[in-house]
């Protein structure tokens, strides 16, 4: 009797290293014709913010100063190493953060509010919303000059309607020390508000009219339908707008420069209006981009914190 070998039956196939399924299916083409799409949107991007600032970067390390004849020298930290101790700088940097918060803050708030009710069915509402973003559609050299002339201390409407009231008048606004950056943070406020109202009014455009519905059957009041209901789906809106405003207005010049130019006594004087002097008041492009360094180190790490938190606080929701 034979015996039966384990040679006898048929073994299964052996599959050769790298051959499994799936292995042999072609790479898929690269499609460079698509690179030609994004190009006309690259190439600006390259050209007029990467590019400037790796420049500003490379500039911060040397010495350029304007009118010198001697070229250029890299100087390493030295820059920075003077700016670490420059008070005059920290402080702009601390009138910087008092402003952007001052600013941001109330104008979500207000913006908020007018959504709210540019959201509502009014008569001429088509109008109502015209006229919410006429100061977005403003220059901020012609809201500057505006304003000065509301401020203006002898013939300004501000001052003339305290004294038609009986509150006085006269008051120099925008040149007192204590009342300069509040009264230039009212004009923020005023002008940056409409561009967040639109930013919330889309938001609160895309939330479900059935959910405000069903909550109303529910019995839920007005607060509790904010609440439960417009709050969380204008959440990621409401954390986009506010992250951007807080860089725009940390990054402000045009506005302040024309009401203020920084003063008086410094009281106004953003960082971007200090390295604007230190560049083209007193030549000093390299310790200016040291500054623009430091700026946009802080708004970075500012804006990275607030973000985490935010989000942060979404998941825990």
């Amino acid at each position: 009797m034979t015996p039966v070998t384990e040679a006898s039956s048929p073994s299964p196939p052996v599959r050769r290293a790298g051959r499994g399924p799936g292995r042999n299916r072609p790479r898929k083409a690269v499609d460079h014709g698509a690179w030609f799409l994004v190009l006309p949107a690259l190439v600006p991007i390259l050209v007029l913010s990467v590019g400037p600032l790796l420049y500003g970067i490379l500039l911060a390390f040397t010495d350029a100063q304007s009118g010198r004849t001697e070229p250029t020298r890299w100087i390493g930290a030295l820059n920075f190493r003077d700016l670490l101790h420059d008070t005059l700088f920290w402080e702009s940097f601390r009138i910087g953060v008092v402003w952007a918060v001052g600013v941001t803050v109330p104008q979500f708030l207000l913006a908020l509010g007018l959504a709210l009710l540019l959201d509502q069915d009014l008569r001429l509402r088509w109008l109502a919303r015209a006229l919410a973003i006429i100061p977005w559609a403003m220059p901020e050299v012609v809201v500057g000059i505006m304003w000065r002339l509301v401020y203006n201390p002898d013939a300004g409407i501000l001052n003339e309607t305290l004294r038609d009231i009986g509150l006085g008048g006269g008051r120099d606004w925008l040149s007192g020390l204590a009342t300069a950056l509040p009264a230039v943070i009212v004009v923020g406020v005023w002008a940056g508000m409409p561009q967040t109202t639109v930013a919330l009014l889309a938001g609160l455009q895309n939330t479900p009219r059935e959910l405000h519905e069903a909550a109303a059957v529910d019995g839920a009041g007005a607060w509790r339908r904010f609440r439960t209901v417009t709050w969380p789906a204008l959440r990621p809106v409401a954390l986009a707008i506010t992250a951007l405003n807080l860089i725009w207005n940390f990054n402000s010049f045009a506005l302040v420069y024309v009401l203020t130019n920084g003063g008086p006594g410094g009281r106004t004087r953003l960082p971007m209006l200090f390295a604007y002097e230190e560049a083209f008041r007193y030549g000093q492009f390299g310790y200016a981009a040291a500054m623009g360094c430091v700026m946009v180190a802080g708004i970075s790490i500012a804006l990275a914190v607030f973000l985490a938190g935010r989000l942060r606080g979404g998941d825990d929701a």
